[in-house]
């Protein structure tokens, strides 16, 4: 029999393995960004490694291995076993896919385009597509790569559609919670999972009248130029 959701995991309730890896993009996510922001250069050259891998697989990668540190996912969680082989496997793409996804998203932005979640202003991968919508209309081009990307048949062809999106975010300089998107990457991958994130995108995108913040970057960053030093 299956589960709605994986072994010892919620999807948005930030507890279980999805609230763990959850946590830790946002952790890896928000040192880079900060330093990026600040130019510093050993986030602006890892930010460029990372880059390179979005929409690819994680396992065709080496050059990452080393870069993205996935030790906490192997040491056990408060009050709960050690993560299982096929457990770590999958929380550990989902990890990749979703920091070397925000650093495409990322790539000569001056503001932060990992936000988090908030329900004041949510950050969910639904309403970033909203967004990219004319106020009170539903441009069905856009919604279409939303299905498309809820439709994937696995994880590699799903990093592939949500780099498109991502493309699309990027130039409308629309950020996206990539710890909530790295959680629901997890859920993915197991029976049912797609189906259960697919929920959760469909809500997200209907929750809330489409609306445009004055600004989604409330850090105290100076913002770089557009046209900063990786461009490229």
């Amino acid at each position: 029999m299956t589960t709605l959701t994986p072994p010892g995991s919620t999807m948005q309730s930030g507890s279980g393995v999805s609230g763990r890896i959850a946590r830790l993009a946002a952790d890896r996510i928000t040192f880079w960004q900060d330093g990026y922001l600040r130019d510093q250069p050993a986030a602006v050259a890892a930010l460029a490694r990372l880059r390179r891998g979005a929409g690819r697989d994680a396992a065709a990668l080496p050059d990452l291995w080393g870069l993205i540190d996935t030790g906490p996912l192997h040491a056990p969680g408060e009050r709960a076993r050690p993560l299982s082989e096929t457990q770590l496997v999958r929380a550990e793409n989902a990890l990749y896919t979703a920091l070397t996804l925000w650093a495409l998203h990322q790539q000569s932005r001056g503001s932060r385009m990992h936000r988090a979640h908030t329900a004041t202003l949510p950050g969910g991968l639904g309403f970033a597509v909203r967004r990219l919508m004319p106020a009170g209309d539903i441009d069905e081009a856009v919604r279409k790569r939303l299905v498309r990307a809820g439709t994937a048949p696995d994880l590699p062809a799903l990093a592939q559609r949500l780099r498109d999106i991502v493309t699309l975010l990027r130039g409308a300089d629309i950020p996206l919670d990539y710890g909530l998107l790295a959680g629901q990457l997890y859920a993915w991958q197991w029976p049912d999972g797609p189906a259960a994130v697919r929920r959760e995108w469909g809500r997200s995108f209907h929750a809330l009248p489409r609306t445009a913040p004055a600004s989604d970057d409330t850090s105290d960053t100076p913002p770089l130029a557009k046209d900063d030093k990786d461009a490229s």
